[in-house]
Protein backbone atom coordinates (compact mmCIF):
# COMPACT_ATOMS: atom_id res chain seq x y z
CA UNK A 1 0.00 0.00 0.00
CA UNK A 2 1.11 3.55 -0.77
CA UNK A 3 0.54 4.66 2.44
CA UNK A 4 -0.58 8.26 2.37
CA UNK A 5 -0.29 9.90 5.76
CA UNK A 6 -2.52 12.37 5.73
CA UNK A 7 -35.61 -3.23 31.27
CA UNK A 8 -34.57 -6.32 29.79
CA UNK A 9 -32.80 -9.13 30.92
CA UNK A 10 -29.29 -8.85 33.19
CA UNK A 11 -26.18 -10.12 31.57
CA UNK A 12 -25.94 -13.49 31.51
CA UNK A 13 -23.65 -15.73 33.59
CA UNK A 14 -20.90 -15.43 30.77
CA UNK A 15 -20.85 -11.69 30.56
CA UNK A 16 -20.32 -11.61 34.62
CA UNK A 17 -17.11 -13.96 33.57
CA UNK A 18 -16.12 -11.59 31.19
CA UNK A 19 -16.32 -8.33 33.29
CA UNK A 20 -14.36 -10.30 36.43
CA UNK A 21 -11.85 -11.12 33.55
CA UNK A 22 -11.76 -7.34 31.95
CA UNK A 23 -11.48 -5.91 35.52
CA UNK A 24 -8.28 -8.02 36.45
CA UNK A 25 -7.13 -7.20 33.48
CA UNK A 26 -7.62 -3.20 33.93
CA UNK A 27 -5.68 -3.61 37.20
CA UNK A 28 -2.68 -4.75 35.69
CA UNK A 29 -2.16 -2.04 33.29
CA UNK A 30 0.00 1.24 33.39
CA UNK A 31 -1.05 4.17 31.73
CA UNK A 32 -1.08 4.40 27.94
CA UNK A 33 1.70 6.23 26.30
CA UNK A 34 0.63 9.47 24.06
CA UNK A 35 -0.42 9.00 20.47
CA UNK A 36 3.03 9.84 19.28
CA UNK A 37 5.65 7.90 16.96
CA UNK A 38 9.26 8.80 16.70
CA UNK A 39 11.81 9.08 13.30
CA UNK A 40 14.71 6.32 13.64
CA UNK A 41 18.36 7.21 12.19
CA UNK A 42 17.57 4.82 9.30
CA UNK A 43 14.93 6.87 8.08
CA UNK A 44 11.83 4.15 8.71
CA UNK A 45 8.95 5.36 10.69
CA UNK A 46 8.86 3.87 13.92
CA UNK A 47 5.05 3.11 14.09
CA UNK A 48 5.37 1.37 16.93
CA UNK A 49 7.53 1.56 20.67
CA UNK A 50 7.39 -0.15 23.91
CA UNK A 51 9.75 0.69 27.11
CA UNK A 52 9.99 -2.70 28.16
CA UNK A 53 10.56 -4.61 24.59
CA UNK A 54 12.05 -2.19 22.34
CA UNK A 55 12.98 -5.55 20.05
CA UNK A 56 9.31 -6.49 19.56
CA UNK A 57 8.81 -2.93 18.78
CA UNK A 58 11.66 -2.52 16.27
CA UNK A 59 10.56 -5.49 14.61
CA UNK A 60 6.76 -4.95 14.58
CA UNK A 61 7.73 -1.52 12.88
CA UNK A 62 9.60 -3.57 10.00
CA UNK A 63 6.73 -5.62 9.61
CA UNK A 64 3.83 -3.41 9.43
CA UNK A 65 6.49 -1.35 6.61
CA UNK A 66 6.54 -4.60 4.67
CA UNK A 67 2.74 -5.08 5.15
CA UNK A 68 1.49 -2.28 3.70
CA UNK A 69 4.49 -1.21 1.17
CA UNK A 70 3.03 -1.69 -2.48
CA UNK A 71 -0.71 -1.25 -1.66
CA UNK A 72 -2.69 1.96 -2.58
CA UNK A 73 -4.98 2.40 0.45
CA UNK A 74 -5.06 5.02 2.58
CA UNK A 75 -4.07 3.89 5.95
CA UNK A 76 -4.30 4.98 9.66
CA UNK A 77 -3.86 2.31 12.60
CA UNK A 78 -3.78 2.34 15.84
CA UNK A 79 -2.38 -0.70 18.40
CA UNK A 80 -2.08 -1.00 21.77
CA UNK A 81 -0.80 -4.72 23.58
CA UNK A 82 -1.52 -5.18 27.67
CA UNK A 83 1.43 -7.24 28.43
CA UNK A 84 4.17 -5.70 26.33
CA UNK A 85 3.33 -1.84 27.28
CA UNK A 86 3.56 -1.73 23.19
CA UNK A 87 1.74 1.04 21.18
CA UNK A 88 1.82 1.43 17.26
CA UNK A 89 0.47 4.38 15.65
CA UNK A 90 0.35 5.72 12.35
CA UNK A 91 -2.18 8.64 11.19
CA UNK A 92 -3.72 8.65 14.43
CA UNK A 93 -6.01 11.72 13.48
CA UNK A 94 -6.32 11.12 10.22
CA UNK A 95 -10.53 11.51 10.00
CA UNK A 96 -12.01 8.74 7.76
CA UNK A 97 -15.78 8.24 7.23
CA UNK A 98 -16.81 5.68 10.29
CA UNK A 99 -19.51 3.26 7.58
CA UNK A 100 -20.85 0.96 10.47
CA UNK A 101 -17.70 1.21 13.25
CA UNK A 102 -19.59 4.00 14.64
CA UNK A 103 -21.88 0.90 15.83
CA UNK A 104 -19.80 0.21 18.77
CA UNK A 105 -20.01 3.84 19.58
CA UNK A 106 -23.41 3.99 19.48
CA UNK A 107 -23.53 0.53 21.37
CA UNK A 108 -21.62 2.29 24.21
CA UNK A 109 -24.01 5.48 24.62
CA UNK A 110 -27.14 3.32 25.52
CA UNK A 111 -25.04 1.38 27.95
CA UNK A 112 -23.77 4.77 29.41
CA UNK A 113 -28.00 5.65 29.29
CA UNK A 114 -28.86 2.57 31.14
CA UNK A 115 -26.01 2.72 33.31
CA UNK A 116 -26.77 6.52 34.62
CA UNK A 117 -30.62 5.69 35.13
CA UNK A 118 -29.28 2.56 37.17
CA UNK A 119 -31.39 0.34 35.69
CA UNK A 120 -31.49 -2.79 33.34
CA UNK A 121 -31.67 -2.53 29.62
CA UNK A 122 -35.02 -2.20 28.43
CA UNK A 123 -36.50 -4.77 26.16
CA UNK A 124 -36.14 -2.00 23.36
CA UNK A 125 -32.34 -1.50 24.02
CA UNK A 126 -31.50 -5.17 23.45
CA UNK A 127 -33.88 -5.85 20.63
CA UNK A 128 -31.84 -3.72 19.03
CA UNK A 129 -28.14 -3.45 20.17
CA UNK A 130 -27.69 -7.26 19.23
CA UNK A 131 -28.97 -7.40 15.76
CA UNK A 132 -26.97 -3.65 15.13
CA UNK A 133 -23.44 -5.30 16.50
CA UNK A 134 -23.70 -9.02 15.32
CA UNK A 135 -25.37 -8.68 12.21
CA UNK A 136 -24.27 -4.84 11.76
CA UNK A 137 -28.07 -4.35 11.53
CA UNK A 138 -28.56 -0.58 9.90
CA UNK A 139 -32.07 -0.46 10.84
CA UNK A 140 -31.20 -1.07 14.42
CA UNK A 141 -28.63 1.37 14.31
CA UNK A 142 -30.80 3.75 12.95
CA UNK A 143 -33.44 3.58 15.39
CA UNK A 144 -30.64 3.88 18.45
CA UNK A 145 -29.16 6.72 16.97
CA UNK A 146 -32.08 8.58 17.14
CA UNK A 147 -32.71 7.58 20.31
CA UNK A 148 -29.60 8.46 22.36
CA UNK A 149 -29.67 11.61 19.85
CA UNK A 150 -27.33 14.09 18.93
CA UNK A 151 -26.40 15.33 22.53
CA UNK A 152 -26.01 12.04 24.23
CA UNK A 153 -24.08 10.90 21.82
CA UNK A 154 -21.45 14.18 22.37
CA UNK A 155 -21.50 13.30 25.99
CA UNK A 156 -20.75 9.60 25.33
CA UNK A 157 -17.58 10.93 23.36
CA UNK A 158 -16.35 13.36 25.98
CA UNK A 159 -16.73 10.48 28.68
CA UNK A 160 -14.68 8.42 26.63
CA UNK A 161 -11.79 11.27 25.40
CA UNK A 162 -12.37 10.87 22.12
CA UNK A 163 -12.48 14.09 21.10
CA UNK A 164 -11.17 13.91 17.39
CA UNK A 165 -14.63 12.17 16.67
CA UNK A 166 -17.15 14.36 14.83
CA UNK A 167 -20.94 13.14 14.77
CA UNK A 168 -22.64 13.65 11.36
CA UNK A 169 -25.78 15.22 10.83
CA UNK A 170 -26.38 13.45 7.82
CA UNK A 171 -26.85 9.84 9.27
CA UNK A 172 -24.40 7.87 11.72
CA UNK A 173 -22.13 6.30 8.97
CA UNK A 174 -21.06 10.09 7.66
CA UNK A 175 -19.35 10.32 11.49
CA UNK A 176 -16.04 11.03 11.09
CA UNK A 177 -13.25 9.17 13.18
CA UNK A 178 -9.77 8.40 13.73
CA UNK A 179 -7.21 5.77 14.70
CA UNK A 180 -6.87 7.18 17.87
CA UNK A 181 -10.05 7.80 19.01
CA UNK A 182 -11.11 4.15 18.10
CA UNK A 183 -8.35 3.08 20.29
CA UNK A 184 -9.98 5.01 23.02
CA UNK A 185 -13.40 3.40 22.06
CA UNK A 186 -11.65 -0.25 22.30
CA UNK A 187 -10.23 0.94 25.38
CA UNK A 188 -13.97 2.10 27.06
CA UNK A 189 -14.54 -1.80 26.75
CA UNK A 190 -11.52 -3.06 28.44
CA UNK A 191 -9.49 -0.79 30.42
CA UNK A 192 -11.44 2.47 30.78
CA UNK A 193 -13.04 2.46 34.22
CA UNK A 194 -14.43 5.82 33.58
CA UNK A 195 -17.29 5.44 31.06
CA UNK A 196 -18.83 1.49 31.80
CA UNK A 197 -19.00 -0.53 34.99
CA UNK A 198 -17.40 -4.18 34.69
CA UNK A 199 -20.59 -5.42 33.49
CA UNK A 200 -21.32 -3.41 30.76
CA UNK A 201 -18.13 -3.50 29.53
CA UNK A 202 -18.38 -7.34 29.65
CA UNK A 203 -21.75 -6.77 27.82
CA UNK A 204 -20.19 -5.09 24.73
CA UNK A 205 -17.38 -7.56 24.84
CA UNK A 206 -20.10 -10.44 24.35
CA UNK A 207 -21.88 -8.91 21.52
CA UNK A 208 -18.80 -8.24 19.58
CA UNK A 209 -17.27 -12.14 20.22
CA UNK A 210 -20.96 -12.93 18.43
CA UNK A 211 -20.26 -11.10 15.26
CA UNK A 212 -21.56 -13.10 12.55
CA UNK A 213 -18.69 -15.67 10.94
CA UNK A 214 -19.06 -13.46 7.74
CA UNK A 215 -18.69 -10.17 9.69
CA UNK A 216 -15.33 -11.87 11.55
CA UNK A 217 -12.62 -10.30 8.58
CA UNK A 218 -10.19 -8.16 9.17
CA UNK A 219 -8.27 -7.38 12.51
CA UNK A 220 -9.24 -10.77 13.68
CA UNK A 221 -6.99 -12.56 10.33
CA UNK A 222 -4.34 -14.25 11.56
CA UNK A 223 -4.96 -14.39 15.41
CA UNK A 224 -3.61 -17.12 17.54
CA UNK A 225 -5.92 -20.12 18.66
CA UNK A 226 -6.18 -19.06 22.88
CA UNK A 227 -8.00 -15.94 22.54
CA UNK A 228 -11.34 -14.20 21.83
CA UNK A 229 -11.91 -11.94 19.17
CA UNK A 230 -14.04 -9.59 19.55
CA UNK A 231 -14.88 -7.14 16.30
CA UNK A 232 -16.97 -4.70 14.92
CA UNK A 233 -16.09 -3.53 11.12
CA UNK A 234 -17.25 -0.92 8.37
CA UNK A 235 -17.27 -1.51 4.57
CA UNK A 236 -18.60 1.83 2.62
CA UNK A 237 -18.05 2.95 -1.03
CA UNK A 238 -18.72 6.78 -2.42
CA UNK A 239 -17.83 8.43 -5.00
CA UNK A 240 -14.82 9.72 -3.20
CA UNK A 241 -11.53 7.95 -2.06
CA UNK A 242 -13.03 4.68 -3.11
CA UNK A 243 -14.09 1.96 -0.25
CA UNK A 244 -13.78 2.87 3.22
CA UNK A 245 -12.65 -0.44 4.94
CA UNK A 246 -12.43 -0.69 8.58
CA UNK A 247 -11.85 -2.65 11.18
CA UNK A 248 -12.07 -2.50 15.06
CA UNK A 249 -10.79 -5.96 17.01
CA UNK A 250 -10.13 -6.43 20.95
CA UNK A 251 -8.50 -9.98 21.58
CA UNK A 252 -8.57 -11.28 24.91
CA UNK A 253 -7.27 -14.48 26.94
CA UNK A 254 -5.44 -15.91 30.08
CA UNK A 255 -3.49 -13.09 30.69
CA UNK A 256 -3.81 -11.58 27.36
CA UNK A 257 -5.31 -8.26 26.25
CA UNK A 258 -4.30 -6.06 22.81
CA UNK A 259 -6.54 -4.08 20.62
CA UNK A 260 -6.31 -3.16 17.11
CA UNK A 261 -7.77 -0.60 15.10
CA UNK A 262 -6.86 -0.20 11.42
CA UNK A 263 -8.98 2.48 9.31
CA UNK A 264 -8.58 2.86 4.70
CA UNK A 265 -9.50 4.53 2.33
CA UNK A 266 -9.39 4.85 -1.15
CA UNK A 267 -9.41 1.22 -1.59
CA UNK A 268 -10.72 0.19 -5.16
CA UNK A 269 -12.37 -2.58 -3.69
CA UNK A 270 -13.80 -3.85 -0.80
CA UNK A 271 -11.90 -7.34 -1.21
CA UNK A 272 -8.42 -4.97 -1.47
CA UNK A 273 -9.45 -2.73 1.24
CA UNK A 274 -9.95 -6.12 3.72
CA UNK A 275 -6.56 -7.31 2.53
CA UNK A 276 -4.22 -4.45 3.28
CA UNK A 277 -5.87 -4.89 7.27
CA UNK A 278 -5.37 -8.72 6.76
CA UNK A 279 -1.99 -8.44 5.81
CA UNK A 280 -0.90 -5.74 9.02
CA UNK A 281 -3.51 -7.52 11.15
CA UNK A 282 -1.49 -11.20 10.46
CA UNK A 283 1.93 -9.46 11.32
CA UNK A 284 0.55 -7.93 14.40
CA UNK A 285 -0.68 -11.50 15.45
CA UNK A 286 2.47 -13.43 14.28
CA UNK A 287 4.77 -10.98 16.19
CA UNK A 288 3.19 -11.04 19.66
CA UNK A 289 2.66 -14.45 19.12
CA UNK A 290 6.18 -15.10 18.65
CA UNK A 291 6.75 -12.87 21.78
CA UNK A 292 4.73 -15.28 23.82
CA UNK A 293 5.69 -18.59 21.88
CA UNK A 294 1.74 -18.77 20.67
CA UNK A 295 1.05 -20.59 17.33
CA UNK A 296 -0.60 -18.88 14.43
CA UNK A 297 -1.84 -20.78 11.85
CA UNK A 298 -0.45 -19.25 8.45
CA UNK A 299 -2.78 -18.11 5.63
CA UNK A 300 -3.32 -15.95 2.90
CA UNK A 301 -4.76 -12.42 3.79
CA UNK A 302 -6.80 -12.15 -0.06
CA UNK A 303 -10.28 -12.30 0.02
CA UNK A 304 -13.37 -12.09 -2.82
CA UNK A 305 -15.88 -9.69 -0.56
CA UNK A 306 -19.40 -9.79 -1.84
CA UNK A 307 -18.36 -5.73 -2.92
CA UNK A 308 -21.87 -4.71 -2.06
CA UNK A 309 -21.56 -1.78 1.30
CA UNK A 310 -22.70 -2.08 4.56
CA UNK A 311 -25.35 0.50 4.15
CA UNK A 312 -24.60 2.66 6.92
CA UNK A 313 -25.00 5.03 4.46
CA UNK A 314 -28.42 5.81 2.69
CA UNK A 315 -27.83 5.56 -1.31
CA UNK A 316 -28.81 9.29 -1.61
CA UNK A 317 -25.86 10.40 0.26
CA UNK A 318 -23.03 7.73 -1.18
CA UNK A 319 -22.07 10.63 -3.38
Amino acid sequence: MAVHHRTGPRPTRSVWALAATATVLALALVPAPALAAAAPSTGQSAYCSSATHPELADRLSRDIADAVRGRQSTLALAVRDAGTGLSCFLDPARHFDSASIVKATIMGAVLRIAQDENRPLTPFEEQNLRPMITQSDNDAAVRLWKYVGMARMQTFLDLAGMHDTVLSADGFGLTQVTAGDELKQLDVYTVNPDVLTPEHRAYGLQLMAEVEPDQRWGTPFGAPPDVTTHVKNGWLQRATHGWRVHSLGIFTGPDRLYRIAVLTDDDPTESYGIGTIQRISQQIHRDLADEGRARVAPGTPDVTAPEVGDGSVPARRER
